[in-house]
């Protein structure tokens, strides 16, 4: 364990000695994240990188407690084990360490070059994502190593979403490591209102390498796995059947495959080579220390994402580069057991929220007890009709649906968080905000009816006038017997009003008629028409 003289050295100093942990947590009990795993693929485009957070005070000047400093030196995979800060292998720089374990076969060619000059001509590119994905690195390497896998595997995010982990495609995949969202929620990833796991760093990464493991375990090549990881392993399996019955090599370079996969392996080709020789590309790589960037915090009670970037120090955009997986403006912890600070930011995070007065999240979570307009649950929840709309996305002319989750202004009333069923499967549902309809009966006619007829009489679907008459689409109706069918209120009222309206119209003009004297009516009339 840390003792409290040795923080005084420097919290850089601790942070040499963490060299096998996923990220050291400040609660000892904290539970690890969630292993799951499958993406899509989609190169998401460069964002500027935020500015990493001066160091800040050490956290025996803070004034934390002794067990709050060894919590910070203890490594959650390894929590018996003495730190060490003199420690060499912690001294290598994190790209050296990438380098030296290099394991897939190289590949060469005119695509390689390709990509490796795309890189060359964009230093500024090259600059953002390298910058935004030191923040990551770490983990990824520690993980991919303590897996025994290649480390140029910790560099696929860089081909994947340029380390962006708020990236989507227009495929609806997301996250550093690009979750489509069926592929996530197979692999136990979280997605509801409150929070997307398929940007979360640690959940994203065990999920990712869960799968490239699988893919290995399937094809015993990792130029093949690769493939797989972008096309689908199902593909690459029917491409290496189409060459065995031809009689082809089925290796990578034989394969048939589409443009986005054949140049899939290049381009990660072209980025481990720019990591082997920048400088022969005329490129730099920023400094990479060989420790954590980043610890994770336990979170005990709902929190609002403002609140807790301004309790750790760092700016809101900061906090959502490492807890990119949060959908909504607060942190539910029934839901959120962790978070991920900046090393020394964690120290103050901690340091301050116990200091904090007054209430940690302006928000909750509320039931639509039955299906209602938006402007209606405003009232109810009493915020704004907009506001309402923005923060939980809902689109014009939409209906909240019974028993959907929404996230509203919290009362000062409500001293109770979320409740764990609500914060891990809440989900908002809508429908079309159709008119309500009115129960209508026809009879069908003399030479009977069909359900297709009544259907296309009305504008709905076949099914539909089937399921209002409990039969089946193809059936048919008998001469004279009764058929419901639902109209919107809207239109029958206004059918009823416009005959209704005829017919006093022309009770009118008939009870006028009969109070004129025929004579004149008949002049009248006879005149006057043919002049027209």
């Amino acid at each position: 364990m840390l003792k409290p003289t040795l923080a005084r050295t420097g919290v850089a100093a601790a942070l040499l000695a963490l060299l096998t942990g996923c990220a050291t947590t400040l609660d000892p009990a904290a539970a690890p994240p969630v292993e799951a795993g499958h993406v899509a693929v989609a190169d998401a485009p460069a964002q500027p990188t935020a500015t990493t957070p001066a160091p800040q005070t050490p956290a025996a000047q803070q004034g934390l407690p002794d067990e709050a400093m060894q919590a910070l030196a203890v490594d959650p995979l390894a929590p018996d084990r003495s730190v060490d800060p003199e420690d060499a292998t912690s001294q290598v720089d994190l790209w050296v360490r990438i380098r030296n374990g290099y394991a897939i076969p190289d590949l060469e060619g005119p695509l390689v070059a390709q990509w490796e000059q795309y890189y060359a001509k964009r230093p500024d590119y090259v600059a953002r994502m390298t910058d935004r994905g030191g923040r990551y690195l770490f983990h990824i390497v520690e993980e991919v190593q303590s897996r025994g896998l290649p480390t140029e595997l910790a560099l696929l995010p860089f081909t994947e979403s340029a380390f962006n982990p708020q990236a989507m495609s227009t495929a609806k995949a997301s996250g550093m490591w690009q979750f489509v969202p069926a592929t996530g929620r197979h692999y136990d990833l979280k997605q509801n209102l409150f929070r997307d796991d398929r940007r979360d760093v640690l959940a994203s990464t065990r999920a990712a390498l869960d799968y490239l493991e699988r893919l290995y375990g399937m094809f015993g090549d990792w130029q093949l796995a690769l493939a797989s990881y972008n096309w689908g392993e199902g593909n690459v399996q029917r491409a290496i059947a189409r060459n065995q019955k031809a009689g082809l090599p089925t290796d990578y370079a034989s394969l048939r495959m589409p443009d986005e996969t054949r140049h899939y392996l290049p381009k990660l080709q072209a980025v481990k080579n720019i990591v082997m020789q920048p400088l022969a590309y005329g490129l730099t790589l920023p400094e990479l220390d060989n420790h954590p960037y980043f610890l994770s915090v336990a979170i005990e009670r709902d929190i609002d994402v403002d609140l807790a970037a301004k309790l750790a120090g760092v700016s809101t955009e900061e906090f959502q580069q490492l807890n990119p997986q949060m959908n909504k403006p607060v942190i539910l912890a029934a839901g959120t057991e962790q978070v991920l600070l900046p090393y020394d930011n964690a120290n103050r995070f901690v340091a301050n929220l116990r200091a904090h007065k007054g209430p940690l999240a302006s928000w909750t979570a509320w039931v639509a007890p039955r299906t209602m307009r938006p402007a209606d649950v405003a009232r109810e929840v009493g915020m704004s009709e907009e506001r309402l709309r923005e923060v939980n996305r809902i689109p014009p002319r939409m209906v909240v649906k019974s028993g959907s989750a929404l996230l509203v202004a919290r009362p000062a009333a409500i001293i109770d968080d979320v409740s764990a069923q609500i914060a891990d499967g809440g989900m908002l549902a809508l429908a079309p905000d159709a008119p309500p309809l009115r129960r209508q009966t026809i009879r069908a006619g003399k030479k009977g009816e069909t359900v297709a007829s009544v259907a296309r009489r009305y504008k709905v679907a076949p099914s539909q006038v089937a399921q209002w008459n409990k039969t089946t689409a193809s059936a048919r109706f008998k001469a004279g017997q009764a058929i419901v069918v639902y109209v919107p209120k809207s239109r029958s009222s206004a059918a009823s009003t416009r005959t209704a309206s005829s017919k006093s119209k022309a009770s009118a003009t008939r009870q006028a008629a009969s109070r004129k004297p025929a004579a004149t009516a008949s002049k009248g009339s006879s005149g006057r028409a043919r002049s027209r």
